[in-house]
């Protein structure tokens, strides 16, 4: 939770120094007015910079995400390749060959797959792609607001 008693603090008018020794009782309601309006402006901004930031950060983990599975099913493309070659190799001669492809395609699939399978749960660990934290803190301002207000 953002903390309202430090956000915003702007030098009285009246020519009074500001701090500690100036206290809430001896503002006029247009000071404290004035003072309020400046906090929930500073805390308003505040939580929606936090919330860009969050949104950047799961949007760059989204694409991480991405970019290790599609990394993984050219693999695995690939993979099914090589295992399309072996059978015909495997026709075409009786043992030796085709054994070398189907090796190689075995190895491409595992890799690919497992590429894929990682690349997919770091996908799923970023979504949704909402702000929590910032959502959270917006609800514990606003339930300090009410508790205050009264």
């Amino acid at each position: 939770m953002t903390d309202v008693r430090h956000l915003g603090k702007v030098p009285p008018r009246t020519g009074e120094p500001p701090g500690p020794a100036r206290q809430v009782d001896d503002l006029s309601t247009a000071a404290l007015i004035e003072r309020l309006t400046d906090q929930v402006t500073t805390l308003v901004r505040t939580e929606i910079r936090h919330g860009v930031a969050e949104i950047k950060d799961k949007g760059s983990r989204v694409g991480v995400g991405v970019g290790v599975s599609g990394a993984g099913l050219l693999l695995l493309l690939f993979g099914f390749g090589t295992l399309v070659a072996a059978a015909v190799l495997g026709l075409a001669v009786a043992l030796d060959p085709w054994l070398a492809a189907l090796v190689v395609a075995a190895i491409l699939i595992v890799i690919g797959g497992g590429l894929a399978a990682v690349g997919g749960r770091k996908t799923k660990d970023a979504l949704p792609p909402t702000p929590e934290q910032t959502t959270r803190s917006v609800q514990e301002d606003v339930a300090t607001v009410k508790e205050n207000w009264r």
